[in-house]
């Protein structure tokens, strides 16, 4: 990983990352077949969510992942099964002492009636500009990845290998240290969710249609959350609106 210009670490690239996941899953096939290393079990769809839910309510100090619910969305993941997935990230924000949850500003952006993303409730999360993979690792001892690496609902692996699950912990240890923070840590008057990625593309200076195609909203989704987000503020004026939420804490 380098540094980019504004002292971060550079974001892991997506095709890069989703080859090495892949050559990591093959080594342990190789030496899981010779028994030296735990082998990685296969869990079919109609399994995942009761899977998921037991390995998060067995956690106990830390759970890491790569969230992403615009990309669920966009394959057609019934709404009930992302219920289930928010209904175990906001089980596991009550008892993991740390929860670190990477995701995209489109992610947040259509996230705010799930809230998969627990950054209100005591859960810490950061933007990238795209996720490189779905994955969740518990307690650093075991991790889950998609069967496609997109959507855990078409099945996913338990990997127990300590050297992929050590891999799989270094690249979202990376992908944290590039994230932008929210503003939710920065005190308790906070937008609501769905509105911090408007407020994001407000102050990269965005013209609407590429914010909206930036955020995966259509052109009147995006202009009623700025319109929602200009009521809150107080004024009908984008210009007073960013001076408003920069002197609140929110960018």
């Amino acid at each position: 990983m380098t540094p980019s210009g504004d002292g971060k670490t550079a974001p892991p690239r997506r095709a890069e990352v989703r080859e090495a996941v892949g050559q990591a899953l093959e080594e342990a096939g190789f030496y899981a077949a010779r028994g030296l290393r735990p082998p990685t079990r296969r869990v079919d769809p109609p399994k995942v969510g009761a899977v998921v839910a037991r390995l998060a309510d067995a956690t106990r100090q830390e759970l890491l992942t790569f969230d992403d619910p615009s990309g669920c969305l966009r394959q057609g993941v019934p709404e009930g099964m992302l219920r289930h997935a928010a209904d175990c990230v906001r089980r596991a924000v009550t008892q993991v002492p740390t929860l670190r949850q990477i995701t995209s500003p489109q992610g947040l952006a259509q996230d705010g009636a799930l809230e998969t993303i627990q950054w209100r409730n005591g859960g810490q999360v950061r933007l990238i500009e795209q996720i490189p993979v779905r994955l969740a690792v518990f307690d650093r001892t075991t991790a889950i990845i998609p069967l496609d690496l997109d959507v855990f609902y078409n099945g996913l692996l338990i990997i127990r290998d300590p050297a992929v699950v050590k891999a799989l912990f270094r690249l979202h240890h990376h992908s944290w240290g590039s994230g932008d923070a929210l503003p939710a840590d920065q005190g308790p008057d906070l937008p609501p969710a769905h509105l911090v990625p408007i407020l994001v593309c407000m102050r990269d200076g965005l013209p609407d249609r590429a914010a909206a195609a930036r955020l995966g909203l259509s052109a009147r989704t995006y202009a009623r959350r700025v319109s929602e987000l200009l009521s809150l503020l107080g004024t009908t004026s984008r210009f007073r609106a960013a001076i408003t939420a920069q002197r609140r804490g929110w960018i």
